[in-house]
């Protein structure tokens, strides 16, 4: 035979290198995709992470915000000094000054008066006009609906002047009456959208029931429709309470010298400082408001646990 023979051994050993090489090359590959695999799933786990953080981030700084200017005239309202950003030490003469400033008291019983009277007869109006747009059909509708967004959005700055050149006209005296009307006025709309709402969530054919069983408008309104609006009657009754008492712009161009309210009072002291009595105040009410809705809270849970 012409050629060379190849040894039998030789033949197997280059076989078992392949197959060694193979097996090397197909354990580097494996763990190679393993590692993949496992960078993915710590680059998944690292975006559901951030991507939780986020949020928690954003909510963290907007409440922080929000509420260092409060806890900062609580602090210093038990500062020690009168005009002085300076931490001079704790006291609470400020709280005993404020049981005796006669002005300071009396504008705020003013601002309760009027946040009291407007809150109340807006809920009122405001009720009585969202169940005469919810219930009955007539000419105009659509533009009254108009009407009322456009007294929500339309500027304060607007609103006042219009208010102010229509006491002027009508030779109105600025006082009691022109504060308290102007009040009603801008809290009214906000009372219409709220109960809108909620009376649009209800079934119109418990009223048909209602008249079939001889039920007068009346006597619906008293007996199904006010029970199922009272929570939307208290936000709107809480909202404009607190529209009310907050007023600044409106009540500047409305108020006359013979009857004066808290902001509009705390506004004229920002020209000459701020005293530490309007801290302890705003601290007071500020203490009010969150017993108000713990209060809120808890009433319920209170009234469900004994039914």
């Amino acid at each position: 035979m012409t050629g060379k023979m190849r040894h039998p051994e030789l033949d197997s050993g280059s076989s078992k290198n392949k197959d060694l090489w193979s097996l090397f090359f197909e354990k580097v590959r494996i763990s190679t995709a393993l590692e993949k695999k496992s960078d993915m799933k710590r680059l998944v786990r690292f975006k559901n992470i951030f991507s939780q953080s986020i949020p928690l981030v954003y909510i963290s700084v907007i409440y922080i915000l929000l509420y260092i200017p409060i806890v900062v005239f609580i602090v210093y309202s038990f500062n020690n000094a009168t005009f002085s950003a300076v931490w001079h030490g704790a006291t609470l003469k400020w709280y005993q000054t404020l049981l005796s400033d006669t002005p300071i008291l009396r504008v705020t019983g003013h601002s309760l008066v009027i946040a009291t009277l407007s809150s109340t007869i807006a809920t009122f109006l405001g009720a009585l006009a969202s169940f005469a747009l919810f219930e009955y059909r007539f000419h105009g509708k659509k533009l009254i609906f108009t009407l009322i967004f456009i007294l929500i959005v339309v500027p304060d700055l607007m609103f006042g002047i219009a208010l102010l050149v229509l006491y002027t006209f009508l030779k109105f005296p600025l006082g009691f009456w022109s504060l308290l009307l102007a009040h009603i006025s801008f809290c009214f709309p906000f009372v219409i959208v709220i109960t809108l709402s909620r009376l649009k969530d209800m079934d119109k054919n418990i009223f048909e029931a209602a008249r079939d069983l001889g039920a007068t408008d009346l006597m619906i309104f008293i007996r199904i429709i006010f029970p199922l609006l009272l929570p939307a009657l208290i936000a709107g009754w809480l909202l404009s309470f607190t529209l009310s008492m907050d007023d600044v712009i409106i009540s500047f161009f409305v108020s006359g010298p013979t009857y004066q309210i808290l902001p509009l009072y705390i506004f004229s002291l920002v020209h000459v400082g701020v005293t530490p009595e309007i801290n302890a105040l705003c601290t007071v009410i500020f203490g009010l408001t969150l017993l108000v809705i713990l209060l809120g809270l808890l009433i319920p849970k209170w009234f469900f646990v004994k039914k």
